[in-house]
């Protein structure tokens, strides 16, 4: 077997392997096809999970809405929170200031 005779067989084999394995392709698309009753299930399954992320985005929606009153709500507590603090130290010093001079008032009798 001569240089030109043993290409010609590859090219013949590796040709033959091509179209075989076109084939096999072929049948195996073929035979995997889904039918029509498996597309409307797939239509049907695709309709809910559409529902399903409209419901979800809502979800986050109001998650997000009810965090920002909770936030709201939180700044304005601590903002009572601080002024009440204050009123509340104001008052301690006013009460330390009356003891003194009660005690000074006092030392002077």
């Amino acid at each position: 077997m001569n240089r030109s005779e043993f290409i010609a067989v590859t090219a013949l084999i590796l040709f033959g392997a091509f179209v075989l394995g076109w084939i096999a392709s072929w049948l195996v698309h073929r035979v995997a096809r889904p039918a029509r009753a498996d597309m409307s299930e797939l239509d049907r399954m695709a309709q809910q999970l559409h529902e399903v992320e409209e419901e979800r985005d809502e979800a986050v929606a109001a998650l997000a809405e009810r965090e920002a009153a909770l936030t709201t709500r939180l700044a304005g507590t601590q903002a009572e929170l601080r002024d009440a603090m204050d009123g509340l130290r104001d008052s301690r010093n006013e009460v330390e200031d009356l003891r003194d001079y009660i005690e000074q008032a006092l030392a002077r009798r």
